[in-house]
């Protein structure tokens, strides 16, 4: 699965010539952090670049193209930073609680790695990546009835969680590229053949004024 390493690469790269050298490997690029500026506006791409011995730090992103998957498969426990998200549960226009899984496509800005770094520091994933795409995609799967959503509207949800993550992580520098759903599964008091939790029927609206209450969050006057 993979982890925040495939983002922040590496807190040291390769120096050479005594630390005044510094090579970034291809697919990635650098930042710098000088202990007298802080975190500088330019960014070193793939190659050889010169620094300052103590006076800069360089720290390594990945430039590639990076899957952030939601699955059962993912345990956060294990990783708060971990590229990816447990099952989201969410419920439809017609009342239905769904368990989704999905993948996101994201690519870093480079050109504002700086300010993501300087504003939102190396935390982004749980600060920023994961509490969006889990609103995004609870608010779209919401005005959608089960029986659409597993048929001819398929696409379409696709294609609205898409533009609003794009929306929505566009403005702290992370490209969306694509969203895939890869399972839409009803719950009827189990998921995947368990009982509930107790923390996932915490998640879960309980009834119809909750329903609402999540609709108007999202920004939907839905009337029930």
């Amino acid at each position: 699965m993979a982890s925040i390493d495939n983002l922040l690469v590496s807190l040291f790269v390769d120096e050479v010539v005594g630390g005044f050298l510094v090579t970034v490997p291809p697919g990635h690029v650098g930042c710098i952090y000088s202990i007298f500026r802080g975190v500088l506006k330019n960014v070193w791409y793939p190659g050889m670049h010169f620094k300052l011995p103590i006076i800069h730090r360089v720290k390594l992103f990945n430039a590639q193209l990076i899957e952030y998957t939601v699955s059962k498969d993912v345990i956060l426990k294990d990783n708060k930073e971990i590229m990816g998200d447990e099952i989201i549960n969410s419920v439809t226009a017609d009342n239905k609680f769904v368990a989704v899984e999905a993948t996101v496509l994201i690519k870093l800005d480079t050109e504002r790695l700086p300010e993501i770094w300087q504003n939102i520091g190396e935390n982004f994933v749980s600060k920023v990546v994961r509490p969006v795409t889990r609103s995004r995609i609870r608010r779209v799967i919401t005005n959608h009835t089960l029986t659409n959503a597993l048929s001819t509207e398929r696409s379409a949800i696709e294609e609205e969680i898409k533009n609003e993550l794009r929306e929505s992580l566009e403005s702290h520098g992370l490209n969306v590229e694509n969203f895939y759903l890869s399972s839409l599964t009803p719950i009827e008091g189990t998921i995947y053949g368990e009982p509930i939790k107790a923390e996932e029927v915490l998640e879960l609206p309980k009834d119809a004024a909750d329903i609402k209450n999540q609709r108007l969050i999202s920004g939907e006057s839905t009337q029930l």
